[in-house]
């Protein structure tokens, strides 16, 4: 038993790497316009890594870029093992990373919390459509950093301002997935469901949100990383700790080395958080691409 669990929990790990599909017991004999179909090769993901990583090491080596402005992995790694054993700036590394995913989690949280109900109302109600939809429309192109002079005027330089940058970041994109998935349920199972006598909160609860959580889910993925962009500028206000705030301060300073120490912390931390939505999507959605 325990080892059928094990099986089945990496199982799972692996669909939200993008390796497999949980469920498949074959692959497909169509995949090209089935997209259910392709699963990823765990072997040409490494090709791509090692690829990167060697024209790294051969483009230090060589010089064919000026150290001072691209270091070798080598330069990276001692650095790294500084900043982590030291801290930059009286701040641990773990404070740094700690503090943005503090920041992130808020802001993608309540932007969700917000999101997603007010998206779903808009996909079910012409009225809520009619008096959101202008305003969602309105702001959704605006990028979340030209609000910057107008949050520090109402909030200052505190943690609510950038923790409220993040919130709008993540905020319209949840609301347009939500209503996106609504408006994307077919109606014929909605008739369906009132056919067999369902009332409206049944319609709601087992055809309309499991029809629309695929939508839902690949919103909370895109805020996600819009959220990471957003975070370095957020953090530049006035903020002690975090690791947006480590990149700007060291590239004052022409600390390239932990600037990419910044930057791959935040890419295998955006990497994670999205392989752990692919796992719980597995999980929540596992009639997703099935017909």
């Amino acid at each position: 038993m325990a080892a059928e669990t094990e099986k089945s929990l990496m199982t799972r790990i692996l669909a939200g790497l993008g390796l497999t599909r949980v469920g498949t017991t074959e692959r497909k004999t169509v995949t090209f316009g089935d997209g259910s179909a392709i699963t990823g090769s765990l072997f040409w993901s490494i090709v791509g890594i090692v690829v990167l990583v060697t024209l790294w090491v051969m483009s230090a080596r060589f010089e064919w870029t000026d150290p001072e402005f691209l270091p070798g992995p080598g330069s990276v790694w001692e650095k790294y093992r500084e900043v982590a054993l030291e801290g930059y700036r009286r701040v641990t590394l773990g404070e740094h990373v700690r503090a943005s995913l503090s920041r992130i989690l808020w802001g993608f949280g309540y932007g969700c919390l917000v999101g997603i109900p007010l998206g779903l109302a808009m996909g079910l109600s012409n009225t809520l459509r009619g008096l959101f939809d202008p305003i969602v429309e309105f702001f959704r192109p605006i990028p979340p950093l030209a609000f910057i002079p107008l949050v520090i005027i109402w909030f200052g330089i505190g943690e609510e301002s950038k923790r409220l940058l993040l919130f709008l970041a993540a905020l319209w994109i949840m609301v347009i997935a939500a209503r996106s998935g609504v408006l994307g349920v077919k109606l014929s199972k909605v008739h369906a469901a009132y056919s067999l006598g369902s009332s409206k909160w049944q319609v709601l609860r087992y055809v309309i949100l499991p029809n629309a959580l695929p939508e839902i889910f690949i919103g909370m993925r895109v805020a996600l990383g819009v959220c990471w962009g957003t975070l370095v500028a957020a953090e530049l206000l006035g903020a002690q700790e975090g690791l947006g705030q480590m990149i700007w301060v060291a590239q004052k300073f022409f600390l390239t080395e932990i600037v990419i120490i910044g930057i791959v912390l935040i890419g295998i931390i955006g990497v994670a958080m999205d392989v752990l939505m692919r796992v719980l999507e597995g999980w929540l959605i596992p009639w997703r691409g099935k017909g």
